[in-house]
């Protein structure tokens, strides 16, 4: 890769709504974040003492509550059932433009209802809910970009 292709990479990830880019090659890596907090550095911030003056003892009181922030949503959407995409693609909320989407907040679902459709390579996969239960959030946007396992919708059971 040259530099004009890296910056044309950058700038289309820049506009893209990814969060992360990895790129791997013999001679060659590239690893671009939207996040603010990457899961390397806040490995790093809970396991390195820090030497605390006034400004980095304010930093370190951000960056500490950032990472309980992160890991309190974690244990919040472990705690609730999750409707998790299979694959990676764009979702498709509702069946096509205009139309009604396939469920919203408060819906009730049962087991192998439709919940939306994931588009893959022109390939429309329709994924269905595993468990029953009643949508209390939905939590991507109509043809947002998703990854394998990203959560789609919360059930309440």
């Amino acid at each position: 890769m040259d530099l004009k292709d890296i910056e044309k990479l950058i700038a289309d990830f820049n506009e893209s709504p990814s969060r992360e880019l990895e790129i791997k090659m013999a001679d060659f890596q590239l690893r671009l974040s939207k996040n603010e907090f990457s899961g390397k550095l806040l490995q790093q911030l809970q396991q390195q003492p820090v030497q605390v003056t006034k400004q980095s003892e304010v930093n370190t009181k951000q960056a500490t509550t950032a990472v309980e922030n992160v890991e309190q949503t974690k244990d919040e959407t472990a705690k609730k059932n999750v409707i998790k995409a299979p694959m990676v693609g764009s979702v498709f909320l509702q069946p096509a433009p205009g139309k009604e989407p396939y469920v919203k907040v408060g819906s009730q679902v049962a087991v192998g209802d439709v919940v939306c459709v994931i588009e893959a390579m022109k390939v429309m996969t329709e994924i269905k809910s595993k468990q029953a239960g009643v949508i209390s959030r939905v939590l991507v946007k109509n043809e947002e970009l998703i990854e394998y396992g990203q959560p789609l919708f919360e059930l309440e059971a």
